[in-house]
């Protein structure tokens, strides 16, 4: 009776070790990947890396993933002691969960064609869910007006239509947006935040060369403009909405993980970075979106899942560390503040 009753416990063991080891096999084939098409030489317009030698830049993703697993590590304590979340039950039921995932993909998809189509008609760049010089800084930087259509564009396409969508037939709670334990969720929004700032900072010192006046009038810019340009697009789309569905479709954890992950780089497709100039050119931006993005999207996922709230990553992981540390430098740039 005993081995009987350890069996469906043994079965899912098994089969998280197995989504574990296809992810780490995946990770380094995408890594290799790069490599051999890179041949030395990542030709990106990231003039914040440009010093940077070649080894370090296809280091810096996989020592992300490794921080990244730390702070699901951190999560994890932090979480053990809570109610554990039903989030699959906050999903319908499977064919219709099947028939919103697949609709939902396909109108993400649509409305990341349609911002690579109005930013340049408009006389910008293609719109991602990055504005142009985010992180890595570019050659030539985006133009306030340009950085405002593209928080609208991202906003009512990836935000404000999915959530009123969905918001017609499930709750808040149905889409991970109302806390079920306030405090526990403040003190991990708290000490994620603690930790990836730190860490940001390190890797990423560029605030540091500002003026305290100039931060001052930057960081609530940049704050506004990601918040509605990335964070809420990122949390209402993927981690609200797809999240709930993808474990109620696979019934893994792990597997859900990395499905956060890959979708959070699919909305990056087309970065301010990426080169499209060659078939290699396009191979290579596009891989490379992967490696980069992949890690951060399945930490958000993580911690929704475990949290149970959308708004823990959004807030902890997203919104400040790293859109105002990081990125401040490059508003006060825009809005012509420095």
């Amino acid at each position: 009776m005993t081995a009987f009753l350890q069996a469906p416990a043994l079965a899912r063991n098994r089969s998280t070790l197995l989504v574990i080891a296809a992810g780490i096999v995946g990770w380094v084939a995408l890594n290799l990947a790069v490599l051999k098409l890179a041949n030395g030489f990542l030709p990106f317009d990231r003039p914040n890396m440009a010093g940077a030698p070649f080894g370090v830049q296809m280091a810096m993703p996989t020592l992300g993933l490794i921080e990244q697993l730390a702070l699901m590590g951190l999560v994890w304590l932090l979480t053990r002691k809570r109610e554990p979340v039903d989030m699959a039950a906050r999903a319908p039921a499977v064919r219709r969960a099947w028939a919103e995932t697949l609709g939902l993909l396909a109108y993400a998809m649509a409305a990341q064609v349609g911002g690579w189509l109005l930013g340049p008609a408009l006389g910008y760049r293609p719109f991602s869910f990055h504005i142009a010089g985010t992180l890595v800084g570019c050659s030539v930087l985006a133009s306030p007006g340009e950085a405002l259509v593209w928080a609208g564009y991202n906003f009512f396409a990836f935000a404000l239509v999915p959530y009123l969508w969905f918001r017609r037939r499930y709750t808040d709670r149905d889409l991970n947006l109302i806390s079920s334990n306030r405090l526990g969720d403040w003190l991990v929004i708290a000490a994620v935040l603690i930790v990836e700032s730190a860490v940001q900072l390190a890797a990423m010192p560029g605030v540091f060369k500002m003026s305290p006046e100039a931060f001052m009038k930057a960081a609530p810019i940049a704050f506004l403009l990601y918040f509605f340009g990335t964070v809420l697009p990122t949390m209402v789309l993927i981690y609200a909405i797809l999240l709930p569905r993808y474990l109620k479709l696979t019934g893994s954890t792990a597997l859900s993980v990395i499905l956060g992950g890959l979708t959070y780089a699919l909305m990056h497709l087309v970065e301010g970075w990426s080169l499209f100039t060659s078939p290699r050119d396009i191979a290579l931006s596009l891989l490379f979106v992967f490696v980069s993005y992949t890690g951060p999207g399945m930490f958000k996922a993580y911690v929704t899942l475990r949290t149970g709230n959308a708004w823990v990553h959004a807030l902890g992981y997203h919104a400040v560390a790293p859109h105002v540390i990081v990125d401040a430098p490059m508003i006060a740039k825009v809005f012509r503040i420095v």
